[in-house]
């Protein structure tokens, strides 16, 4: 098995989306810092205010910090809570996407664009219309379109929503009802619209039936994450309170997809979020741990390890260390 590696050790940072832009891997993680707020379920001991945004020409060599790439304090709509964000390049633009709590405390997604990968980035006036949730992913596929998947329960509030409209009282399904799915939406041509109503990510168990909001093993809680492997496509996820990072396979960016089995088992720290990228033709997942900071699971740190498949195409199950 191989041995994971820490990258950024002068910043606390988390939830990676990683791109190949250039020929080099782009990192854009969030960035913790100490909040002084107790731990809570709703997540406002996170107090993240922006992006540094980071580069490697190779695997082991060192990590460029390019800088704050976006600053919570230079987008007009802000509230406060610059979550897990992600970035997509198009005809030599780059978009930043991002979940931020509104003024009324609802998360939002917003888009910020740059001519350059590490930025600086430049929001929007006003967040995507139709958004709402956490943790953007955008996946290129080989036609050009790009997808969205995004959503996250407790504090991200996927909770409070069905079919894209608010609830009057947000709440999770009960146990024997189908899980709370992530969501996928098609961007517009321009990429700062939804090009569609965002669906639901349906994960199928092994007997084609729809996974149940009490099956913590395997439901979708958050962190999602869509890669392309000979042809399928993988969906991977974090189940949020058993601390997994699974995945399930599809043949569409919409799926449904099926259950396939876990990436990562748990890490120390409570939340367990990643990417997963294919750079000089081997494959890497990209996560984070608390260890560095005495497993306060408000302070994390990024890692990366080599991911590898199976013949028939499965992952092979690495270890988190947490257990």
């Amino acid at each position: 098995m191989k041995q994971a590696k820490y990258l950024i050790p002068h910043l606390y940072t988390a939830d990676p989306a990683v791109h190949v832009f250039n020929g080099k891997l782009y990192i854009y993680p969030s960035h913790d810092i100490e909040s002084g707020i107790p731990e809570n379920d709703n997540g406002d001991h996170f107090d993240m205010r922006d992006y540094h945004i980071f580069s490697m020409d190779d695997i082991d060599g060192e990590v460029t910090d390019h800088g704050v790439g976006l600053d919570v304090k230079d987008i007009p709509w802000a509230g406060r809570q610059l979550w897990d964000c992600d970035c997509a390049h198009k005809d030599g633009t780059y978009y930043l996407y991002f979940p931020l709590k509104d003024q009324t405390d609802i998360f939002r997604i917003g888009v910020a664009i740059s001519n350059k990968p590490e930025g600086p980035f430049v929001p929007q006036d006003a967040p995507i219309k139709g958004s709402y949730s956490i943790d953007p992913c955008v996946f290129r596929d080989d036609d050009g379109s790009h997808y969205m998947y995004f959503g996250g329960l407790w504090g991200g509030q996927l909770q409070r929503y069905r079919n894209n409209k608010a609830i009057e009282c947000g709440h999770e399904p009960n146990d024997n009802e189908p899980a709370l799915p992530s969501r996928v939406v098609k961007l517009s041509d321009n990429m700062l619209e939804f090009g569609e109503a965002p669906r639901d990510v349906i994960i199928l168990d092994e007997n084609g039936d729809p996974l149940k909001a009490g099956d913590h093993e395997r439901r979708f809680f958050e962190a999602s994450w869509m890669h392309k492997y000979q042809g399928k496509y993988y969906f991977s996820y974090s189940t949020g309170d058993t601390h997994k990072l699974c995945y399930a396979t599809g043949d569409n960016p919409y799926g449904p997809f099926t259950y396939k089995g876990v990436i990562l088992t748990p890490v120390v720290g409570w939340t367990t979020h990643h990417c997963i990228v294919e750079f000089k033709g081997k494959w890497y997942l990209f996560h984070h741990d608390s260890v560095p900071s005495g497993g306060k699971t408000w302070l994390r740190s990024l890692k990366v390890v080599e991911l590898e498949y199976n013949e028939d195409g499965t992952i092979k199950t690495i270890a988190g260390g947490g257990e």
